[in-house]
């Protein structure tokens, strides 16, 4: 781990992270991981670098992490375990998509969140895939993504198809989103241009709407149902 870059690190030595071309030779993909399980082996690094065409130039482990990572390392590809960066998973996608917009997004995440794949469409990733899926799959969407393609998961976009409307009005998902995010009622109340007091009307709506108990409750019912 890098001691000034808490969250994220560069493979072992034996990754051959970054290595150059040789000579008229292909450039190969460079790609970042923000996942804890199987990506961090080195098992997958290597299928990643002999079937993929590619190399793993950096882990991290949370969203600051991986705009630092990023910046540093200007990776073509991006897997991102949208699960394991919390919350603000799709903020840190839209901060990339602004950093390096020439870098193609792969979103990780649970067959249970079909709500990742609305957010994960509005936030313009390229692929969208389940965390239990085969190695073989990702990289299959490292290489579509490569060529330009858009990969997304049937098995998401089925259980999308499945899942049950939100009761929330964009504004009420919107304003409970940032709030889940950390920000409190005046920092929201700033990014929506909104007043404090109607920020809490609409939070208090959305609570009542959820059957929630409170805020947290609200938070912790819309994260399930895949509604924020």
């Amino acid at each position: 781990m890098t001691a000034d870059r808490p969250g994220w690190s560069a493979p072992s030595a034996h990754e051959s992270p970054g290595e150059e071309p040789a000579a008229g030779g292909p450039c190969r993909l460079r790609v970042l991981v923000a996942e804890d399980a199987y990506l961090r082996s080195d098992a997958l690094a290597a299928l990643v670098r002999e079937q993929a065409g590619a190399d793993v130039v950096a882990h991290a482990t949370t969203g600051h992490a991986v705009l630092a990572a990023a910046a540093e390392h200007d990776p073509d590809v991006a897997v991102l375990d949208v699960d394991l960066l919390g919350v603000d998973a799709f903020t840190v996608i839209e901060r990339l998509r602004t950093l390096r917009p020439d870098c193609g997004i792969i979103a990780m995440t649970g067959v249970a969140n079909p709500g990742h794949l609305r957010r994960a469409l509005a936030a313009n990733v390229t692929g969208l895939i389940v965390k239990s899926a085969p190695a073989g799959d990702l990289l299959h969407a490292i290489g579509r993504v490569r060529d330009g393609d858009r990969v997304i998961d049937h098995r998401l976009a089925l259980a999308a198809l499945d899942a049950t409307p939100t009761p929330l009005t964009p504004q009420e998902t919107e304003i409970l989103r940032r709030y889940a995010e950390g920000n409190d009622i005046a920092e929201v109340a700033t990014q929506v241009f909104l007043s404090e007091g109607t920020v809490r009307n609409y939070l208090r709506s959305a609570a009542k709407k959820l059957g929630a108990r409170n805020r947290a409750h609200a938070i912790l019912i819309a994260v399930k149902a895949g509604w924020i």
